[in-house]
Order: structure tokens, then sequence, then C-alpha cells
């Protein structure tokens, strides 16, 4: 966390950390009733949440979907290895890994390999054609390695709040 970013989260007061909380469990909570879980009238409740907003601790709202209903149920973690002498191999990975929409996140990562990739897919075919079609050509990687998951036990966006 650089200064900046210290010194915006020490801004914040435990009704700003409480509406945080609350818009975190459910983002399409009605203002009225944020302001009265959160102790305030409509009014200030709204311009705070505008104000977080607006200092970017609140990027954005999102319906949370189901992946089974949708034909996503395959879930995999992919571990890639780029080549080390390719010069903008990084670049040209990250700008063409964002493009595929079944990845759903992609990192950086140190270790022994250089990007985790975590995607969604309907089954096995179509993983193996996420891969060998979208992924291995991308110029600079060197190889890969798949996890398939066997359960999902957590999965969640919600972050550690601290307390005031």
């Amino acid at each position: 966390m650089n200064k900046s970013q210290i010194s915006a989260f020490n801004q914040l007061d435990k009704t700003d950390l409480t509406i945080l909380r609350e818009l975190q469990q459910n983002g399409r909570m009605p203002n009225t009733d944020l302001a009265r879980r959160v102790n305030l009238s409509p009014t200030p409740c709204l311009q705070r949440v505008r104000k977080l907003e607006e200092k970017g601790f609140i990027l954005g709202y999102m319906a949370i979907l189901d992946p089974n209903l949708l034909e996503s149920q395959l879930l995999v973690f992919i571990e890639i290895n780029l080549k080390r002498t390719a010069g903008d191999a990084f670049e040209v990975f990250r700008r063409q890994i964002r493009a595929i929409p079944e990845v759903l996140d992609c990192h950086l990562v140190s270790g022994n390999f250089d990007y985790l990739i975590k995607a969604r897919v309907r089954d096995m075919q179509e993983y193996r054609a996420l891969l060998g079609e979208k992924i291995l050509p991308i110029a600079g990687v060197e190889g890969s390695r798949t996890y398939v998951v066997m359960e999902e036990v957590k999965e969640t966006m919600r972050l550690r709040i601290p307390e005031a």
C-alpha cells in the first residue's frame, strides 16, 4: 500500500466502513435501507456513497451469476510459463489474455511459473479448445500446467474491511 492509499484509508470513519460492508453484502440495497442500517438520513448517506465512489473505494456494482446455469460449470486454474528471451512476451501475453472471455482472472506471480489464470468453461472439450486455440498460441508462451477444480469450497469477491 503506498502513502496515498494509506492516507485515503485513514480518511474513512466508522460509518464509511459500515457503508462499504453493507454494500459489499448487497450492492442493490436501496439508499433508504442503507441509511437506516448506518444510522444516517438518506441524503447524507447517498453523499457518502458518492464520495466513496469518487475516491475509488467503490469500483462498481455487479450481479453474481450462477456459472452452472450459464454452461460454465468447469473451473480450471492454468499455470503459464513464458519464454524469457522474447522481449515483449509479457506485454503481448497481457494484451491477448485480457481479450479471452473465458478467463476470469490472470495474475503475474512469483515462483516456478509466470502467470496464474482462472477460467470457466462448459466442459473438458471447451477447455482443450481454450488452451489449444486461444492460450498456447499466444506469442511467447512456452508451456502450461492445468488444475481442474473438483470442488469449490469458497469463492468470494468480498474484501475484509478493517474496523475503524
